[in-house]
């Protein structure tokens, strides 16, 4: 099978000659330094080699849980927020049938996400929406008390027993959790849910091969011995062996850096399919959460396109010149439709006639490609044969390991989040939460004397 490719050529150009090349050595110490654990963040590299070490009892594990919450819901909820659940959902909605989105087969229960956000209306909907459905609920969460994950698991734990009883609702329940700490883990044992573990040296952005990803991906209907095995093979192609020049993660790090060195602070994903957009929501949390601290940094955008290229395409053409396009390009649609004639041709689009739809999509494509280029915005694209589950997996290892990569040649720890932690303090010091008493009274005066 081929594999996932990687064009660099329209971005080049905007360096100077060898600027990429420049970077091979220092990122072969990277790699070494990854594969010896001796970078920063060393303590969380245990997604570099889980691919190739997911066993086959594991994934049976895994389908088997997934075979009940199948044939006993209607509906699956997944609770979690950032890594814990914007993996699934890009892989779901990458492989789904749009219409109705997030099931495979009519038989497939919907998968629904929540615990991503704590808006009154969102949860009131969605409880609603589930009132008399068979449901169950993944609970992801090393903690437990990530607020807006346990809000929501509260809400759904209570109406799910509610509505199946007790008992039933621990048959679908599934904490994916720490393995022996936290909250999440202390409610799972008390109920009897079946769990799973969050490896501790796994960060959340980095899990989507752990059964945070992998479990509602296969409740969803889709091939996960296949995600890993794309996964695994990208795990051969991309590692600290395989020479710079046939290293598609090792180039894309190189070229990134180089670009933001020479004043390209602005990275925008593009896609040409709308099953794409998690993916590029996906790859947001990861480079932004990994590469965005100390004062540096890509900022990581996406666009959808043809669609933003009536509302974003006049800025990426004519607007300031800091930010660089990579584009997710599928080379074999799984579907096939031609463009229809018509006898009036009152649109003018006769010349397209018998066309298929895939190719004046790819015609968008390639002419937008060289009117950015031509506009003065380097140009990366990555392409994947078709859209199915292998590919994916060869797609999602290959952004993580060209993270951490990218990541520790800019000089920063790739693996930890201290930013994140601001919005909370402030958050419980409003809220009066219990051992906030005083951040409480310094945030309340401070918002008087403004």
């Amino acid at each position: 099978m081929k594999n996932i490719s990687l064009d660099i050529r329209k971005a080049d150009c905007f360096l100077e000659n060898g600027t990429v090349k420049a970077f091979e050595q220092t990122i072969k110490e990277v790699q070494t330094a990854l594969e010896k654990g001796t970078c920063s963040g060393n303590d969380f590299l245990g997604w570099l080699h889980l691919p190739s070490t997911t066993t086959e009892e594991f994934l049976n594990d895994i389908q088997t849980t997934a075979d009940v919450l199948r044939k006993e819901c209607e509906a699956v909820v997944v609770a979690g927020i950032g890594g814990s659940y914007l993996g699934a959902r890009a892989v779901i909605e990458a492989l789904a049938n749009v219409f109705p989105a997030c099931c495979k087969e009519e038989n497939s229960p919907q998968v629904l996400f929540a615990g991503n956000n704590i808006s009154e209306d969102y949860l009131s909907e969605l409880c609603h929406y589930l009132k008399d459905k068979r449901f169950g609920v993944i609970n992801i969460s090393k903690s437990g008390t990530t607020t807006e994950t346990a809000l929501t698991f509260r809400l759904l734990k209570k109406q799910c027993e509610q509505q199946l009883g007790k008992e039933n609702a621990k048959r679908v329940i599934v904490a994916i959790t720490d393995a022996v700490k936290g909250a999440a883990r202390a409610a799972a044992e008390k109920e009897g849910y079946k769990t799973f573990v969050i490896p501790d040296n796994v960060g959340g952005r980095f899990s989507v091969l752990t059964p945070v990803g992998l479990l509602p991906i296969a409740v969803a209907g889709f091939d996960i011995r296949q995600l890993i095995k794309g996964a695994a093979d990208m795990e051969k192609a991309c590692g600290a062996d395989v020479p710079f020049t046939d290293n598609i993660a090792a180039q894309y790090a190189a070229v990134r850096n180089a670009l933001y060195r020479n004043g390209k602070k602005i990275e925008i994903m593009v896609n040409y399919h709308p099953k794409l957009h998690f993916i590029a929501e996906w790859w947001k949390q990861l480079y932004g959460e990994s590469e965005g601290k100390g004062g540096k940094g890509i900022f990581p955008a996406a666009c959808d396109f043809t669609t933003d290229l009536h509302s974003m395409g006049q800025w990426i053409q004519d607007g300031e010149r800091t930010i660089f396009e990579t584009v997710l390009s599928i080379e074999q649609p799984n579907k096939e439709l031609s463009f229809p004639y018509d006898e009036e041709n009152l649109d003018g689009l006769n010349f397209l006639a018998g066309k298929r739809i895939d190719e004046v999509n790819k015609m968008a494509e390639l002419g937008t490609r060289l009117a950015h280029v031509d506009g003065g915005v380097p140009n990366i694209r990555i392409t994947l044969p078709e859209l199915n589950p292998y590919y994916i997996g060869q797609l999602l290892y290959f952004f993580e390991v060209a993270c951490a990569i990218s990541g520790l040649v800019l000089g920063v720890n790739p693996f930890d989040q201290p930013g994140v932690e601001a919005y909370k303090k402030n958050m419980f010091a409003l809220l009066n939460k219990p051992g906030y008493e005083e951040a409480s009274a310094a945030i309340r005066k401070r918002l008087t004397e403004e």
